[in-house]
């Protein structure tokens, strides 16, 4: 066979290997979105409530603000480390 068929040959199964690896990894993450919903409002009070304690609308919106600075400095303190 000559060269330029197996060339050919690889950039299709690598363009179809993508192709299929993005499309696995995309429905892989919409299911577990789906099984493993992140935390909200509603979820913070029963969680809470199930440990005795009442919420009141100003410490849920402390605990969501403190969890979204959590994983805001996380996010950051990667996007450093990758940087260097």
């Amino acid at each position: 066979m000559a060269t330029w068929i197996w060339i050919l040959i690889v950039i299709v199964a690598l363009v179809g290997g993508l192709a299929l690896g993005f499309f696995l990894a995309r429905k892989y993450m919409m299911d577990y979105l789906e099984k493993n919903p992140p935390i909200n409002e509603e979820m913070l009070r029963m969680m809470m409530m199930q440990m005795g304690q009442k919420p009141s609308q100003k410490k849920i919106n402390q605990m969501m603000t403190m969890m979204n600075r959590n994983a805001d400095s996380k996010e950051a303190k990667k996007r450093m480390k990758d940087a260097r």
